[in-house]
């Protein structure tokens, strides 16, 4: 690390520490704890996937510095609490990826990135469950992705398509007899909606698809399809309550379709 990283980097430090020093800190800084800073980090860190996702690139400097004042903040608590400190968590994670990369920094050969992931889930086992640290805080469809990962690095995966289709296709079967068997039996739908979802996610990784990211840009089409529906009514003099379901299915799909000809 260069003396200009070095220097910035204590600078930082430094203004952290005045911002929770209990004379002239800051009344809000002090507030806080560990488990009043979570939500803010999570924010960043979607602020951050945001910034990237509009490729808006200072926006994406910015926010990775909000998200790496989230993690000089713990750090700074955790001092305080004589539990660790930053340096520690530097070090920690600078020996975690020497060992999870023997490819890089050892004699190990992995030829390609099948192999790089799968030592990388193998290490990771060693420490633990190979299904420990996977945080509970990630969306539920990202969660379940790596999961699944976790579980395919040692070979608990199936190696085709077709059976992972099936698997969707049944879980689809299960939901549809509860709500026909059971229809007051919620928990029961829910926990087969639960089973669907797992296998649906389970079919876009094996389609190297992200789920999160599928569904993420799922939702921006619908708003965006939607919102022109709305227009589009509106030009008419109408509001949406006063057309049928008939009458706004055929809007959709206009808007659909002036959207597949562009």
């Amino acid at each position: 690390m260069n003396n200009k990283i070095t220097l910035d980097i204590d600078n930082l430090l430094t203004i952290m520490a005045k911002l929770r020093d209990p004379q002239q800190g800051c009344p809000w800084d002090l507030k806080q704890d560990f488990d009043s800073i979570v939500p803010h980090t999570i924010e960043e860190a979607y602020e951050v996937a945001d910034a990237i996702e509009q490729k808006n690139w200072v926006d994406v400097k910015e926010e990775l510095g909000d998200l790496l004042f989230q993690v000089v903040f713990y750090s700074q608590l955790a001092k305080e609490q004589g539990l660790f400190d930053f340096d520690d968590v530097v070090v920690g994670i600078s020996e975690k990826l020497t060992r999870r990369h023997p490819h890089v920094f050892g004699d190990a050969v992995l030829t390609d990135e099948a192999a790089v992931k799968q030592n990388w889930e193998a290490e990771k086992a060693k420490d633990d469950s190979l299904l420990a640290n996977i945080p509970l805080a990630l969306p539920a469809l990202t969660r379940a992705n790596k999961i699944q990962q976790r579980c395919a690095s040692q070979g608990f995966d199936w190696d085709t398509l077709g059976p992972v289709v099936d698997k969707v296709k049944e879980e689809l079967n299960e939901v549809m007899d509860e709500v026909i068997q059971a229809p007051q039996q919620q928990h029961k739908i829910a926990e087969e909606m639960g089973d669907l979802l797992f296998s649906v996610v389970n079919l876009s990784r094996h389609l190297d698809v992200k789920p999160e990211h599928a569904l993420q840009q799922a939702n921006k089409k619908f708003e965006r399809r939607f919102r022109q529906v709305e227009k589009n009514v509106l030009e008419q003099g109408k509001t949406l309550g006063q057309c049928s379901l008939t009458e706004l299915d055929l809007e959709w799909d206009r808007v659909k379709q002036h959207e597949c000809k562009k």
